[in-house]
């Protein structure tokens, strides 16, 4: 009976509006779901796509955009239907994000001058370094303004005509509302943020007109960006034309209040209840980022740290590396293999498990073994291209528990080097990080190497949110629900984690110790990994 009526609930609140729709664009996946008023989730749609090499750039068309957000709600309202038996005609919010950074301009009719250019594309070398030099600021390639200053550098034709630039959330939010606009967390990677006004940085934006004075263009850098929003702002209404746009069926009414789109480091902050200051999250998988909440601006400008801000606007430092657990996976399926040569059955989940659990019966050190597991270059590093490699001295320790924890340890080298400027060189302090993905998998283990990385406890949440669409419709909620003054970590512990149940674990003074002695050994054989790329074509 619990059951039904919970359903009648559900049903009447989709009825009535009272839920949020969030929806993220992601590099391999569109993704939209629906919130009830808990901040549960009611039902997903999801859309795949790829983006396409076209003339070396890496792109989506816009044909791919507007039809995979059409498919992606249609999965949604197929699935709500099937579920409680109604159709959505309207919501008490939207909100949308998507991959950070890229280059979208448009000119004063508001056609798109060149195709999208995503974040995944590294054609702007000289830009980011003429304007890290200039600002005095690390400018890093995928940012909007390396795009547009690289264009100018290349004398592209297309430039003279720029009325308006954008990234891709905020492509989709101004058609969709008619709002030039963008959330401060997707704005920082437009261009850098003063975090005092919350807005983009006078001084630089003056910095940048007189780099480019000589060209004699139209327009002036502040009158071609959008406008810079904070979570808790709103950020317009659904137009008639944008509620068609979003459902093809015409069910869906405008008038729906929008929150500022965001990117997806935003939306993982708020997904992972990182937005205060002296808080953190690390994502490990096959790669590794991680994200620290900062106090207070850097002392200065680090090619290893990109800096970002939460969706209300507090300062982030921006670790991301390349490569983390491939090579560990890689030595697990040669694991896998021997098993099956000796005609055994092999559970990965237990083969995962009890290897990862070894490690912990390793020397703290790891035994005097080294290894690198990259699969491809590492900028912390100074890498262009990467080997995996494994090497020992003929004294080294090598055991079955010390090769599983340098594994371990290796796959969170090139992340640790750069959380060591920030908390050894910057003084950064961190009460907690929180960690996700598939390090973190097998319980305990993970998070007990990352918190003798970087020396910080480690908590991990029993139930992993929804992701970055999730994260986006919890903006969109606080928007709409949030009290007078009240922050977005306030609302965050008190209306969306209150409940969420969570493992910390301190770091061991012992593990910390052996890291520390992992990572002098790490850089010093970096000479090592160096040769592997010159000498193995």
């Amino acid at each position: 009976m619990g059951f039904d009526a919970n359903k009648v609930m559900t049903k009447e609140a989709i009825e009535s509006g009272k839920t949020v729709l969030g929806i993220e664009f992601g590099s391999t996946r569109i993704k939209a779901v629906l919130v009830d008023d808990n901040h549960e989730v009611l039902a997903i749609g999801t859309h795949d796509w790829e983006n396409q090499l076209v003339n070396n750039i890496w792109t989506y068309s816009l044909d791919a955009i507007w039809k995979g957000l059409q498919d992606c709600y249609q999965d949604l309202t197929k699935h709500v239907k099937e579920q409680y038996g109604v159709c959505i005609t309207t919501v008490g919010a939207i909100g949308f994000s998507a991959m950070m950074h890229g280059y979208m301009a448009f000119d004063n009719q508001g056609e798109l001058l060149v195709p999208f250019r995503t974040w995944r594309n590294t054609i702007t070398q000289e830009a980011s370094e003429q304007l890290t030099e200039r600002f005095a600021y690390h400018i890093p390639q995928r940012w909007s303004i390396a795009h547009l200053y690289q264009a100018i550098l290349n004398k592209e034709e297309h430039v003279e005509h720029v009325a308006f630039f954008t990234t891709l959330a905020g492509y989709i939010h101004w058609k969709l509302s008619g709002e030039k606009v963008l959330g401060v967390g997707e704005a920082s990677g437009m261009f850098p943020i003063d975090i005092e006004t919350k807005d983009f940085n006078k001084k630089m934006i003056e910095q940048f007109q007189d780099l480019i004075a000589d060209r004699k263009y139209s327009w002036k850098l502040e009158e071609i960006l959008p406008k810079v929003l904070v979570a808790g702002d709103c950020a317009g209404k659904l137009t008639q034309e944008g509620a068609k746009l979003l459902d093809v069926t015409g069910t869906l009414q405008a008038g729906i209040l929008m929150c500022p789109p965001e990117g997806d480091a935003g939306t993982g902050m708020v997904a992972t209840n990182s937005v205060a200051q002296r808080t953190g999250n690390i994502s490990a998988g096959t790669s590794v980022f991680a994200m620290a909440v900062l106090e207070k601006e850097l002392s200065k400008s680090y090619d290893e740290l990109d800096l970002v801000t939460t969706p209300d606007g507090s300062l982030v430092a921006m670790v991301h590396c390349n490569n983390c657990t491939s090579d560990l996976n890689a030595w697990i399926h040669l694991f896998k293999e021997f098993y099956e040569v000796m005609g055994q059955k092999v559970d990965m989940d237990n083969l995962y498990s009890t290897l990862y659990k070894k490690a912990l019966e390793g020397d703290i050190d790891c035994g005097g073994l080294l290894s690198y597991g990259y699969y491809s270059g590492e900028h912390v590093t100074g890498f262009l291209e990467g080997r995996p490699l494994f090497v020992r001295t003929p004294d080294a320790q090598f055991t079955l528990a010390n090769f599983m924890r340098v594994h371990l340890f290796t796959a969170l080298g090139a992340i640790k080097i750069g959380m060591d400027i920030l908390c050894k060189q910057e003084k950064v302090v961190l009460d907690e990080i929180l960690g996700h993905g598939g390090l973190f998998k097998t319980e305990k283990v993970g998070q007990r190497i990352v918190a003798a990385a970087i020396n910080v406890p480690v908590s991990v949440m029993k139930t992993a949110g929804e992701g970055g669409a999730w994260g986006i419709a919890v903006l969109a909620q606080y928007m709409i629900n949030k009290k007078k003054e009240e922050s977005l970590s306030e609302y965050l512990n008190d209306n969306v984690f209150a409940r969420q149940q969570s493992v910390r674990i301190e770091p061991d003074p012992k593990d910390v110790e052996g890291f520390e002695i992992f990572i002098d050994r790490y850089k010093n054989g970096l000479s090592i990994e160096r040769a592997a790329v010159e000498n193995m074509k």
